[in-house]
């Protein structure tokens, strides 16, 4: 018979995971699978995530156990909000820095009027073209297979919807940012066509997700910290 313990997870709960640099959502996926296993012995239990975090990005990552994962597409449908860092006056074949940086490009021209009116651009219903290192699939493979390769490609725009976009910091080469988006919004290319705007170039070099709907990063845990609470819970029962 299930103790109450395993009846929370079993039954159904959402675990806010705040996703450190590097790892990719499947690993923290993997840690929390893991840790329900090895200390409650729970081995067949429903995990999965709501909205994949690039693995250089930080920050909230839903994680649901049991009937909750039922709730994972109504999480993913709603407003994400994100901060980060610009990289103002290059770019790269990824929009991030998974590729390195090109040539150095022009910014000594950009005026506050010319940001202003980028960011005017890039705020209510926009068409986006995902970056050619997407999971977007293409004749069946994801993109970044045949990005990887040097294939010529161009991903089909999408419509998104950018609820609010604002410049928090302005400090060339960079520039701080904080957005608010729907679901499908990437944010390497809003990096990217920031910087085209500009007539210079720009790529993503710092990203953390603060928010999805209502759950907020500030009350998430750490991969270590959900350990160390799932080691205590089971050392008082």
């Amino acid at each position: 018979m299930a103790t109450p313990l395993e009846n929370q997870f079993t039954e159904g709960k959402v675990i806010l995971i705040d996703k450190p640099h590097y790892w990719t959502s499947f690993n923290a996926v993997s840690k929390v699978k893991a840790l329900l296993r090895h200390h409650l012995g729970l081995k067949k239990i429903k995990i999965g995530h709501a909205g994949t975090l690039d693995p250089l990005a930080t920050g909230l990552l839903i994680i649901c156990s049991g009937k909750m994962t039922r709730s994972i597409e109504l999480y993913q449908r709603q407003e994400k909000e994100y901060t980060g860092t610009f990289f103002i006056g290059a770019a790269t074949p990824s929009c991030d820095l998974e590729t390195e940086p090109g040539p150095h490009l022009p910014t000594s021209h950009i005026t506050p009027e010319m940001v202003q009116q980028a960011v005017a651009q890039l705020t209510g219903n926009i068409m986006q073209e995902p970056p050619l290192f997407s999971a977007r699939k293409i004749d069946g493979k994801r993109a970044y297979t045949h990005a990887r390769k040097g294939h010529d490609l161009t991903l089909p725009a999408s419509p998104v919807t950018i609820y609010q976009f604002e410049i928090t910091r302005w400090q060339l080469p960079e520039a701080d940012f904080r957005v608010v988006c729907s679901k499908g919004t990437y944010i390497r290319s809003l990096a990217r066509d920031f910087g085209l705007l500009l007539q210079s170039g720009a790529y993503l070099q710092k990203l953390r997700r603060t928010r999805i709907g209502q759950f907020h990063v500030d009350n998430s845990v750490t991969p270590a910290q959900f350990q160390q609470y799932i080691e205590q819970l089971t050392a008082a029962s």
